[in-house]
């Protein structure tokens, strides 16, 4: 009974670029660290093959060095592996791939399939049939030719593939590297290992995409696994066992704020937060500037306990009290703006004019303010 372990979207080399330079180190090495998870299940598991469904690598262009590091990553289970290039790393005449058999770094247990033909593991009792991308999109399906291959009776025939499953993923990735819905039947797999999205997602019986191992995007898309497959031989339905594999937790608040409360709420939920947390935050509505000041304390405290924050404040409305007003102390012109502004403001109630004065009102209180705290320290 074949058993392998499924993954895909390594994404080996991403630079993570949205984040302070510190956080996308870490991010990246976590990445390298993922790989050797994946390689320590299948020694635990006792997979016979772990199958790689495209986008080992993040680019073309990553370093010789990132190359050997992932390679050795993978000696942590001496049994086969079974890549194919996604789009991403694309098997072109020149690519990652080739440079990596320059290197000498590729294992003599790894299989790099960049040509859409079988290949056989008789000693497993397995026929994979891949459809490596040469080239970063295609409109094509490059699964069609399952369907004709012939393999040895009573091998287990297994799909790896890379790309978007028709009628299944969202309309605006349902375009380029089109793979057919009900391919795993139509060709009579056992398995179709599928890569491209990066969340764990069932097709079919016999179909699924694995996800990244490592989560990366601000996504609830069930990341940061690996699939433990079993196959009891030709025909027989496979059983799919997700195993956990991610180290951070990406997590996304969009908190809605009107009254004290809320900023309370909000600064629970990022009290919450710890190392394994990687956060984006979107607060809108708005709050006095007593609130933004705790907020802003607060998302400086977190920064301090998780991997990665991304805090956006530019939908949040700086609705000032006139107590806020009245703190700031602005005399002489200045005095007369904010008075004029806040007249205005009341005057019109929901009018263009009345908006456009309390939109100024509450950017001028914001520029004096961080002034005034910037003069204080």
């Amino acid at each position: 009974m074949p058993r392998l372990l499924h993954t895909a979207d390594w994404q080996i080399g991403a630079c993570f670029g949205q984040f302070e330079p510190d956080e996308a180190v870490l991010l990246a090495e976590a990445r390298f660290t993922a790989i050797e998870r994946l390689a320590a299940l299948a020694t635990e598991h006792r997979v016979d093959l772990v199958v790689v469904a495209g986008d080992v690598f993040d680019a073309q262009g990553v370093a010789d060095k990132t190359i050997h590091r992932l390679f050795h990553a993978l000696r942590g289970h001496p049994g086969p592996w079974v890549l194919i290039p996604g789009n991403h790393d694309a098997g072109l005449a020149e690519s990652v791939w080739t440079r990596a058999v320059r290197l000498q770094a590729i294992p003599d247990n790894v299989h790099v399939c960049l040509k859409p033909e079988p290949l056989l593991l008789e000693a497993l009792g397995v026929a994979i049939l891949p459809a490596p991308l040469t080239q970063r999109h295609t409109h094509a399906d490059l699964t069609e030719w399952f369907a004709d291959a012939a393999t040895p009776a009573g091998m287990v025939r297994v799909g790896l593939a890379h790309g978007c499953v028709q009628g299944i993923l969202a309309d605006d990735i349902d375009s380029a590297n089109p793979i057919a819905a009900g391919r795993a039947g139509q060709a009579r797999l056992d398995y179709l290992a599928l890569g491209d999205w990066h969340g764990t997602r069932r097709i079919d019986d016999r179909a699924w995409y694995s996800g990244t191992p490592e989560t990366d995007r601000f996504k609830a898309n069930d990341s940061g696994q690996a699939l433990l497959v079993e196959l009891a031989g030709p025909g027989a339905p496979a059983v799919v066992t997700p195993l956990a594999t991610g180290r951070y937790r990406w997590r996304s608040l969009t908190p809605t704020l009107q009254v004290a409360s809320d900023i309370d709420q909000t600064l629970a939920d990022l009290a919450r937060l710890g190392p394994a947390d990687v956060v984006k935050l979107v607060p809108t509505g708005q709050t006095d500037l007593a609130g933004y000041h705790r907020l802003r304390a607060a998302i400086g405290q977190t920064r301090g306990r998780v991997r990665g924050l991304q805090a956006d404040l530019s939908a949040l409305r700086l609705e000032p009290t006139d107590d806020d007003l009245d703190a700031l102390r602005a005399d002489g012109y200045l005095g007369e703006v904010i008075t004029g502004l806040r007249d205005r403001q009341r005057a019109g109630a929901d009018d263009a004019e009345a908006v456009l004065a309390r939109d100024a009102l509450a950017l001028l209180a914001g520029i004096l303010d961080e002034r005034r705290a910037r003069t204080a320290t």
